[in-house]
């Protein structure tokens, strides 16, 4: 049988760039239709299963990569270039395959794919020093008509074989012993089979976007500006809240917040509502809404309802994972009711990740709100106002899950008792309430305030 003839070596990697199709060039690689990834049978085959379950997988490759990695140090200096040795190295038929072996100084990163128009096999290597023998030193193949390898980007190198027909990469391994190598199988496949798999991954570390413009992540308030409050009236729209003697909850407690939030802006605060209009905002859109304005502080306005002769009073109510009581469970129930009628499920939204940063931020916002409590207590009472004879409680309500945000819900009074809806109506004692919360706001910003000064120091 006659040899095999010899590829034509490609000049350079910048050279190839720049005269494949504008696709395919190295600075921006088609995304693959269906990616390959190495599985424990050294078998390249098509990602199966939902982000997540991909996502998993390859996290658990790399963890087991990084054991192995470790494990077979030794000796070796990882802080040196890998370089290769040619006397290990080869590129060879094997019946109708094809095999490419490289001998390696020290384990490294790399990954294999195919790319299209013409067909050919791209190897990454993070990073390899080829040395000074020419890519033709690997040898010939009937499947290799040319060949090509140099610096792909910084940190990268990459080898090039085009293939003289189709072929899918059945094996893609490295041995991390004394004596490292990086091994691939390809054999052939239909044309169909080929443009299946063929693309280049995504996610290469010299493929990122830039970073998103972010806005800076803002400080809490130390009194250098007017305090930004954000007003939430509860429910609205679709969602009324609680109803009784011909009152309904939305409009009235809307009603109040107009009211505090003249107030307020009289007073130098920076007052902001969740919602101007009777309509419905998803809780979620409230805690965004109340992001993006900066808030120092966020206070959700209720007015509910419960048995008869359960509640009365005003009530300020902190995030708990757990309600303190029965009752608050119920209403926790109910705030929440008005985001499943318009479509929104606010459960199972929270990943692992995020809820630990979430909870890393509440730790120091949970203390700033319990302390905003206690001063609305102290100024509603002090106003000779009513409160329940629990007047600070606590219970999952959704609205106030902002991890960074000191967040309360302040029920005015209950819709239920007949005495809370005549000072729910009442123009003298809604004036006095917007008064005892201006004077909770002012107290605990001043506290508040110093205490971030001092942190800062």
């Amino acid at each position: 049988m006659a040899a095999a003839p010899g590829p034509a070596v490609l000049p350079s990697l910048h050279k190839w760039a720049s005269t494949a199709p504008a696709h395919l060039r190295m600075s921006g690689f088609a995304a693959p239709s269906r990616p390959l990834y190495w599985h424990k049978t050294g078998r390249m085959t098509p990602a199966r299963g939902t982000m997540a379950g991909r996502l998993r997988k390859i996290i658990g490759a790399l963890a087991l990569a990084y054991c192995a990695l470790a494990g077979a140090a030794g000796a070796q200096d990882f802080r040196a270039l890998a370089r290769l040795d040619m006397a290990r190295s080869g590129i060879a038929d094997a019946g109708g395959a094809v095999e490419i072996t490289l001998g390696i100084s020290q384990p490294i990163p790399f990954r294999a794919f195919l790319l299209d128009a013409p067909p050919r096999l791209v190897v990454d290597f993070s990073e390899l020093d080829f040395g000074a023998a020419p890519v033709a030193a690997l040898g010939t193949s009937r499947a290799v008509t040319a060949l090509a390898w140099g610096p792909a980007s910084p940190g990268w190198t990459r080898l090039i074989a085009e293939l003289s027909a189709p072929m899918a990469v059945v094996e893609a391994w490295e041995s991390t012993g004394v004596s490292p190598q990086i091994h691939l199988r390809l054999e052939p496949v239909s044309a169909a089979e080929f443009v299946a798999t063929a693309g280049a991954p995504v996610a290469t570390r010299w493929q990122l976007p830039e970073p998103a413009a972010v806005a800076a992540p803002r400080r809490r308030q130390t009194g250098e500006a007017p305090l930004v409050v954000v007003l939430d009236p509860g429910h609205g729209g679709v969602d009324p809240g609680a109803e009784a003697g011909g009152l309904a909850e939305a409009p009235l407690v809307l009603g109040f917040a107009r009211e505090l939030k003249e107030v307020l802006t009289r007073a130098g605060m920076h007052a902001v509502l969740t919602r101007e209009e009777d309509v419905f905002v998803p809780l979620e859109a409230r805690m965004s809404a109340a992001r993006a304005a900066g808030a120092d502080v966020f206070l959700s306005l209720h007015a509910d309802a419960l048995a008869e002769g359960e509640a009365a009073g005003a009530t300020v109510y902190l995030l708990a994972a757990e309600a303190s009581d029965s009752a608050s469970a119920r209403l926790a129930e109910r705030h929440d009711r008005g985001d499943l009628l318009a479509g929104v499920d606010l459960a199972g939204h929270d990943d692992e990740v995020a809820q630990v940063l979430m909870e890393m931020a509440r730790a120091e916002t949970q203390p700033r709100a319990d302390g905003l409590a206690v001063a609305l207590q102290a100024a509603i009472l002090g106003s000779g106002l009513k409160m329940h004879k629990k007047p600070v409680q606590a219970a999952a309500f959704s609205v106030l899950k902002s991890p960074d945000i000191p967040s309360l819900l302040l029920e005015l009074g209950f819709m239920s008792s007949e005495a809370d809806r005549g000072r729910l109506v009442d123009p003298v004692w809604r004036a006095a309430m917007a008064d005892a919360i201006l004077a909770a706001l002012q107290a605990w910003a001043v506290v508040d305030a110093a205490e971030a000064r001092y942190l800062r120091q």
